[in-house]
């Protein structure tokens, strides 16, 4: 089992800690340095909570008539960066253990290597690092690109190549020099959906097409230039994938789900998605490419739904 299944919402955190240094405040990310730690251990009430949220997931992809599904879970404060969204993967239907399972890149903190790693939508969910509010979001894809997506992603030689060695949370987009977990499928996605054959260099290729189809991947604007280097003295985080103006503009242009939502978005206009959201009394059901309203505050045409808890939360 690994420690962090993706350490994308930590990159972030890492990230703002740097940022707080270099504005001399530290105290909210105070403890982002213990990437591999884990975390502690959520209260009965919690578990039940994220559980039931789990559950509507599974719900809303069991009635989609679909067999797959881009999916995205929030991570922790990552508003600093305009960034709801941290870790990506692919729920299958079909997946060889669990149904709804989320094939996904995560960082094995023993190995100190990446790994392929199918979780059940519960531990997807729960991995979302703040038991007060969160957000899932769902990306149904249209016939042709759904059922080359899942082939793929069911190919476990195919996404195995698609692999990297070394990992970083913030790996440059266009680099085969690291990888993080939402690269991994945006590389996925190219290679279904670009019909690439294997080839001596799977990672290039597929970033070639994701160039040529326009990609855009998120960028990280830290807005100071030596702290895009001292970000290259803490594990887990590098800057020598990334173009040299970039670390003089202080700038990371990493893969993020939304960067990925977005090019889904735009490559197939026929997408559609649906987006839930949870606080301690109830969950939200959005339907559209609209954010849901920070807070998790429902619309008018939003489904909204009680928790229950046997006992109190």
């Amino acid at each position: 089992m690994a420690s962090d299944k993706c350490g994308a919402s930590r990159s972030v955190m890492k990230m703002a800690l740097i940022s707080s240094l270099a504005l001399f405040t530290n105290g909210a990310w105070s403890g982002s340095s213990n990437y591999c730690q884990g975390q502690s251990e959520s209260s009965a009430a919690t578990q039940d909570r994220l559980m039931q949220v789990a559950a509507v997931v599974k719900a809303e992809l069991n009635h989609s008539g679909h067999s797959m599904a881009i999916v995205s879970r929030s991570g922790l404060a990552l508003q600093r960066f305009d960034q709801r969204y941290s870790h990506a993967g692919v729920s299958l239907k079909s997946s060889p253990g669990i149904p709804w399972s989320v094939r996904q890149l995560y960082y094995a903190c023993g190995e100190k290597r990446p790994r392929i790693f199918d979780q059940g939508m519960s531990g997807f969910v729960m991995g979302g690092l703040d038991p007060s509010e969160g957000y899932v979001s769902i990306v149904l894809l249209p016939p042709a690109a759904s059922e080359a997506l899942e082939r793929t992603a069911l190919d476990e030689q195919q996404a195995l190549r698609l692999l990297g060695a070394t990992y970083s949370a913030n790996a440059y987009a266009f680099s085969q020099r690291y990888q993080n977990c939402n690269q991994w499928l945006a590389e996925l996605m190219a290679t279904a959906w670009g019909a690439l054959t294997p080839v001596d260099d799977p990672r290039g290729t597929a970033q070639a097409w994701l160039r040529d189809q326009d990609f855009a991947p998120h960028s990280f604007n830290l807005g100071w230039g030596p702290v895009a280097w001292m970000a290259g003295l803490l594990p887990w985080l590098h800057t020598d994938d990334h173009p040299p103006q970039n670390i003089v503009d202080a700038q990371f242009q990493v893969s993020m789900p939304s960067s990925i939502e977005a090019f889904v978005h735009n490559y197939l206009p026929d997408a559609t998605r649906i987006e839930l959201c949870y606080t301690p009394q109830h969950i939200v059901v959005h339907r559209g490419w609209e954010a849901i309203a920070p807070g998790c505050k429902p619309g008018t045409d939003d489904t909204v739904a009680a928790l229950v808890f046997d006992t109190p939360p």
